[in-house]
């Protein structure tokens, strides 16, 4: 992959497009770096790049910028149908993401590290950061990052040689790959998200799909037995294929047997053997996290690594900031911050970890085009008050708000002080939105925090 004198144009410059700079400047690359933004916002990507041999176009995109690029690198964030990106590809450019550029580079530099990447709409991050955690033992480098927020292109950015390299994978990094193969590529499932970018939910489980596209039958596929559009997904691909599942047993993969005594086991069978390994009590609660944990064992044993190290830890795993987290309990009253829940299909897995009529359910932002409708019947069935907040209220409330008592209040505050003001003991206050949170907060964690300070901060006054 030649660099030198090349001239290269990187679309988008947060942390990824920060990185990129530091790895094409050094490297000979003529550098543009553009983004919608205005220089004002981007002090940082500024600052970070100073001293390096790179031009910005701030505040706007140029088309010239695009069409006179040898090569076009584009950031996670940036769709691929922007009027610039479609002219530069109608007259040749080469169009990649961030992802595809750092695989050529680790490919060029003959690193001896083996690539697993994790996708899918819900429980890649947990899934990357449990991986992580168990692949680091003794004697083994890690790089852990992708879409968690460690560019993979910063593995690059020193010397260092890495055994593994773990990356979360999104559908956008997805789209522009033309080589990319991981050594194991998991699909956690496939549900409806993004279809605020995707032309249809068809288009979403292709980009998800493409994971696997460069693979061999060398490799390895892991995916959700319980999700036919994932499986519908690698249904074609070349590599080994293992499942996992909460719910039956499979013959090539992971699942949970039951034993006397409410105790269960994981098992995993690679067609010829089986092996059996307790399973101790799970810190987190859920079917998500079972799938998550399943998902995490199954590639650890394809990688034949010790079945009970990897059960103790994720056993003992407390959970990821804002996925439902149990944060504070008051008066018998469970307070859930599940704000990463940015899809219908996230809150799917949430109501399932509760029993029926407990749940009172916070709900809405920014709608990304999905169907609430799809699990109307859960609603129904675990949800005893629906409080709608943001843009998506009115939607919501058209798909959902017939099932249960339903209240649009507007404002997160105004929810939590409804929620407080109606909660029973033995019940959940669950927020598990459905939506992504642009419409009211900067980012999921904003919306989270102010969550839980609004009912930290009500219990208080309550006492």
């Amino acid at each position: 992959m030649e660099l030198k004198g090349k001239k290269v144009l990187v679309v988008g410059m947060a942390r990824t497009g920060v990185a990129t700079v530091k790895f094409l400047a050094p490297r000979g690359a003529l550098v543009t770096a553009t983004d919608t933004k205005p220089r004002a916002e981007l002090e940082t990507a500024v600052r970070e790049t100073a001293g390096l041999p790179v031009v910005f176009h701030l505040g706007g995109q140029r088309r010239e910028d695009f069409l006179e690029a040898d090569l076009i690198v584009v950031s996670p964030g940036v769709p691929m149908d922007i009027p610039e990106l479609t002219a530069a590809r109608a007259a040749g450019k080469e169009i990649i993401s961030e992802l595809e550029l750092a695989y050529r580079a680790l490919a060029e530099r003959g690193t001896r590290a083996q690539i697993v990447a994790v996708t899918g709409a819900n429980g890649k991050t947990t899934v990357t950061t449990l991986l992580g955690e168990i692949l680091a033992g003794p004697g083994r480098k890690v790089f852990v990052g992708g879409n968690i927020g460690n560019p993979l292109i910063e593995a690059l950015l020193t010397d260092e040689q890495f055994d593994f390299l773990v990356v979360e994978v999104s559908s956008f990094q997805l789209e522009g790959v033309t080589s990319f193969r991981p050594r194991i590529g998991i699909l956690m499932n496939i549900t409806e998200d993004h279809l605020d970018r995707y032309a249809s939910f068809a288009d979403y489980a292709r980009a998800k799909g493409r994971l696997f596209a460069f693979q061999n039958p060398e490799d390895f596929v892991v995916v959700n037995r319980e999700d036919p559009v994932a499986l519908s997904a690698v249904e074609n691909t070349r590599g080994q294929k293992y499942y996992f599942s909460y719910r039956r047993e499979v013959e090539r993969g992971s699942f949970i047997r039951p034993l006397a005594g409410g105790k269960e086991e994981v098992v995993f069978r690679d067609g010829r053997r089986e092996k059996a390994f307790a399973l101790p009590p799970l810190t987190v609660a859920g079917v998500h996290y079972r799938e998550n944990v399943l998902a995490t064992f199954t590639a650890g044993q394809i990688l034949d690594l010790p079945g009970e190290a990897g059960l103790s830890l994720m056993a003992g795993f407390k959970g990821l900031h804002h996925r439902m987290e149990l944060f504070a309990t008051w008066k018998d009253i469970r307070f859930v911050d599940d704000s990463k829940a940015t899809n219908v299909g996230a809150v799917e897995r949430a109501l399932q970890s509760y029993p029926p009529r407990s749940v009172i359910l916070i709900a809405g932002g920014k709608d990304k085009g999905g169907d609430y409708r799809v699990i109307s019947d859960l609603v129904r069935e675990r949800v005893v008050l629906l409080l709608l907040i943001g843009d998506a209220a009115e939607k919501i409330d058209a798909a959902w708000g017939k099932l249960t008592e339903c209240r649009r209040v507007g404002t997160l505050p105004e929810a939590v002080k409804a929620a407080l003001a109606a909660a029973r003991p033995g019940q959940v206050v669950l927020l598990s939105p459905a939506c992504s949170s642009f419409d009211q907060f900067k980012n999921y964690e904003e919306r989270g925090e102010i969550f839980r300070r609004e009912v930290k901060k009500r219990i208080e006054h309550s006492a």
